[in-house]
């Protein structure tokens, strides 16, 4: 009941109309004029694709590093040794190691937000599926969680990334910062993520890929973007 008191609020403040479609700033800007709650929600970007999710050939998946970061902190595991164990620690990860590691995730723990893995080590990591996938935490070359570069990963994954994947719907949500972040460091975050969706475009995808975009926060209802911020950096 008080959602809904808070979304009749939220609908009926100057310029607001679920139906038309604004530009990225002034959409921004939209929702952090609606009435708020008590916690700093978290701003999310839907896609809807041109995309058949059925088809494996048109599998929409990614990493994004965030300009502005997510304005949360991220825990990192990292499975790797020698030197690429270094590495990892070196650049902050919070857990590092390698048959011990996949041990206590066999045994049930699951206490971080990320995890990377070097290519050797995929052979150890593979066989955790059911505990990894439900999670969506399996590593995965497609978002940069597969590597050697493990150094770079870890800080990239720290600094502020998000990954995306199209689901059967064949759209992507990926949240895009903090309310309280500024408009132009929201912004920032927006459009890296629109590139990146728009660099993960299938060859196989034939017509318009992207078909519609909404922006909202946890507690407000969705703004509209207009395509034409959108379909300009499409190749």
């Amino acid at each position: 009941m008080r959602r809904s008191k808070l979304y009749k609020k939220q609908v009926e403040i100057d310029g607001f109309d679920a139906q038309q479609r604004y530009g990225v700033v002034e959409a921004i800007n939209l929702l952090k004029a609606m009435p708020s709650v008590k916690f700093d929600q978290t701003a999310e970007v839907a896609i809807r694709l041109g995309v058949d999710p059925r088809k494996s050939d048109q599998t929409v998946r990614g990493a994004v590093a965030l300009p502005a970061g997510t304005g949360k902190s991220v825990r990192v595991a990292v499975v790797a040794d020698g030197q690429y164990a270094a590495d990892a620690k070196e650049a902050g990860a919070d857990f590092v190691g390698y048959e011990d590691i996949v041990q206590q995730i066999k045994d049930g723990w699951q206490d971080f937000d990320i995890l990377i893995a070097t290519p050797d080590a995929m052979r150890l990591v593979r066989p955790l599926g059911r505990q990894l996938g439900p999670r969506g935490l399996m590593p995965n070359p497609k978002t940069g969680t597969v590597t050697e570069s493990v150094g770079a990963a870890v800080q990239e994954a720290k600094a502020g990334r998000a990954e995306f994947r199209a689901d059967r719907g064949a759209v992507v949500h990926v949240p895009f910062g903090k309310m309280s972040f500024e408009v132009d460091a929201l912004k920032q975050n927006f459009d890296a993520i629109v590139e990146a969706v728009n660099k993960a475009k299938p060859a196989t995808a034939k017509g318009a890929y992207i078909l519609s975009c909404t922006i909202s926060a946890t507690m407000t209802p969705g703004v509209k973007i207009n395509l034409k911020e959108l379909v300009r950096s499409e190749k």
